[in-house]
This record gives C-alpha cells, structure tokens and sequence, in this order.
C-alpha cells in the first residue's frame, strides 16, 4: 500500500477530514488520530491504546512497531505501508478511527453532564 491508499482509505471513513500537522498531512474526526508525518520513511501513523498497539505489533510485527521515543509508548503506531495488504491497512485506520470516535463520544457526554450540573447549581434550566 502506499501514502495515497492510506489518505483514501482514511478519508473513506465518516466524518473524517484532511489538515496539516506541522505540515504534514493528519487526519482527524474531531481530533487528529491518523497522519502521514512519517510518509517518507515508508510509514502512516495510528494513535491506538497501548493494547491496541501490543496486540498490533504481536499479530504481524513485519507491518507494525510502536514509534520510537515517549510517542509509541502513549500507543502511537508505524505501519509500514509496503508491508501492509489492504484489508490490514484498512483495519488499522478502522480501529484508530473508532478509537477516535469513542474517545469524542465520551468527552462529549461529560461536557453535557458538567454543563446541566453547573446549571442545576446556578438554578438556570
């Protein structure tokens, strides 16, 4: 697979849209989950939980590492693109792409129920 599947594929899940990141390209459902920063070493990145990233790595460590330094350590993911079939580059961006998904659901939930308790406290409705 090359950079340019990894941008269609990202771009083919809901709700997802292209920026830059330091000028490289990211893509984000609410926020950044995917990029291409490490696209001339031959990799796309994923942010996925540290056991995402275990299970990952275990299955075909030919295609995925962690990235080195405190990122891959936090579940940020290389995917060597060569390496990857498209049903795996397409899992991949899935799960960090669900991942993502959750991570907005659950944030939103809590700025509601922050919101109605400091209503509830002001006595506005």
């Amino acid at each position: 697979m090359t950079a340019a599947d990894f941008r269609k594929i990202a771009l083919s899940l809901e709700g997802v849209e292209e920026n830059s990141h330091a000028g490289l390209p990211a893509f984000r459902v609410g926020r950044k989950f995917e990029s291409l920063a490490s696209q001339a070493e031959g990799y796309g990145n994923l942010m996925l939980t540290l056991e995402q990233q275990a299970e990952f790595v275990r299955e075909a460590p030919e295609i995925f590492l962690p990235i080195p330094g405190g990122w891959g350590k936090m579940g940020h993911t290389h995917i060597r693109l060569a390496a990857a079939g498209e049903d795996v580059l397409t899992g991949a961006l899935k799960a960090a792409w669900k991942l993502r998904v959750e991570k907005n659901e659950k944030t939103s939930r809590k700025k509601r129920s922050s919101a109605a308790s400091s209503s509830k406290k002001s006595g506005k409705r």
